[in-house]
Formats: C-alpha cells, structure tokens, sequence
C-alpha cells in the first residue's frame, strides 16, 4: 500500500464506524415507535365531553354556567336552543313574586323541563313533566338576586336544549319569610286549591290553578324549609295527564298555568300531591 492511500483508506474506515454507531442509535427510537399508544389513550365517546357543551359560549355570560352544566346534566349532551324560550320582567318589581313562563313547544318530544336560576342560592325551581300537556308553564319564582332564569328540556333522544332571560332583581327573594308564615289563615286553608279549565281555539285546554301554601325556603331565620314537593293532574279515568314538582323558590301561594294538548275525558280533573311535611293535595278542578 502506497503513503497515499493510507489517509483515504482512514476516512472511510472513520465513516463505516460513524454509520455503524448511528444505526445503532436509531434502532430503540424505532422500537419505541411501535409501541402502541396505550399509555396516553384517546379518550372514548363515554368519557370524551360532549362537542356542544365543551365549546358553545353561554349566550347569557354568566360565570355560573359550567357549575350549572356539571350540577344538572353532568355527561349528557347539552346545547343552547332558541327554541327553548323563557320569558319574564326585565326588572322584577316583587323578587318574592317573579312571574316566568318556559316554552319548548318548537321541540320535538319533550319528556321532561327543568327550571333553575343560577344566582340563587337554591338554584333548581321545579321540574315539570308534561305528558299531555304542551311543554310550556307559567309560574312565579322567587329571586334572591339578579341572575340567567333558565329552562332546559330533555327530548326523547337524551339531549337537553337550554335558554333562558335575565331578570334584574332588587334581591332578597329567597330569604324573607313569606307572608302566610305569620298568619293562622294558611294552617286553615293549607293545600286548598283553586282552579279552572277554558277551552282554547286549537281544540285543547288551559288548566290554571292555585294551591295555598307558604313554600318557606328554610333560608329565613328561625323558619325551616316548608313547600309542595309533588303535583300529579290526572283525567276523571285516573290516567296522568302530567306532573308538576316544585321546590323552594316558587312563590307562595303558587300559581300554575298549563295547555292540555285535547280536551280530558269527564267534566273535570283531579289534582293530588304533598309537600315535604307529608301533608296531603286532594282536589277537582271543574270546567
């Protein structure tokens, strides 16, 4: 071998090693590539949250809307549906007295509606399934402040469609006793209803009635918690027609204002329930 061939005989054996060690390096990074991806799963359509929920802005802006959505809906799918409308003062004269009415009569199939304020301290109001009746009620609530009043509606495929108004509010609602507290008058007359059926054009019926009862919230010093918990209207055959479950913040007194989608069989309808004390609502309500 000649002196000169020495140096280029050392720069290829130079590159045969570094090749070498390089693939040498190379071989655990493509191992480790094949590993499959167990130790950082996808998450799985159960687990996953739902796209509508994750990424649709509250159109209220209230602070309190993920609480609320984790509080009544927890992993179902929710969204904001104009067709779910709530409608109440902008300024509420009386927060112990704040009429609302929800409407979900543009859905399809609606099983089930709730209604909560979410600045109150007891935020759900009631739950009304409406069975044979047009999803829609008129009400009175009581606000302990100003807040997003919202209703939401479950349809027959799971999914709830939420709306809802803000109604300012001077405050206090929720923890002024109410009036029929102090008076004997409700002890006589407690659970007594008052009632009446109209015929509507589009060939059902309007139910408006009122019960007497005091719905304490407990939140007033010195009175416990003390309201309706269940209404059950059935026709004169005793099948249900539909079914009210109030809480704490509606109104004493409470007025409840309902469509029947026909008219019920009979010349009037039976409404039953309690409260939490366990004290009985027996009536009819007459054409």
């Amino acid at each position: 071998m000649t002196p000169s061939a020495r140096p280029a005989l050392a720069w290829i054996a130079a590159a045969t090693t570094a090749l070498g060690m390089l693939a040498t390096a190379a071989a655990p990074a493509q191992a480790a590539s094949s590993v499959p991806a167990a130790s950082t799963p996808a998450p799985s359509a159960s687990t996953a949250p739902t796209a509508a929920a994750g990424t649709q802005a509250d159109p209220l802006d209230s602070p309190r809307w993920e609480d609320m959505r984790k509080s009544f809906f927890a992993d179902a799918t929710v969204v904001f549906d104009e067709r779910v409308r709530v409608s109440g003062p902008a300024v509420a004269e009386d927060s112990l007295n704040v009429p609302v009415s929800v409407d979900a009569s543009g859905l399809p199939a609606v099983e089930e509606l709730i209604v909560f304020a979410d600045f109150n301290p007891i935020v759900k109001a009631l739950r009304f399934e409406p069975g044979a009746a047009q999803p829609r009620l008129g009400f009175r609530i009581k606000l302990q402040q100003s807040s997003p009043v919202r209703a939401a509606a479950r349809t027959a495929d799971g999914v709830w469609h939420v709306g809802g108004a803000w109604v300012t509010a001077t405050g206090g609602g929720c923890t002024l006793p109410s009036v029929g507290s102090g008076s004997p008058e409700w002890q006589e007359r407690l659970n007594e209803v008052n009632g009446k059926l109209w015929p509507r054009v589009d060939g059902g019926e309007r139910l408006r009635m009122r019960i007497i009862h005091p719905m304490d919230t407990g939140l007033a010093a010195g009175i416990p918690a003390f309201h309706i918990e269940d209404i059950v209207i059935t026709d004169a055959e005793g099948r249900t027609l539909s079914r009210i479950q109030p809480l704490e913040p509606v109104s004493e007194n409470p007025s409840f204002t309902l469509d029947l989608r026909a008219a019920a069989p009979g010349a009037r309808l039976h409404v039953a329930g309690r409260d939490n004390n366990g004290n009985r609502i027996d009536a009819w309500v007459t054409r």
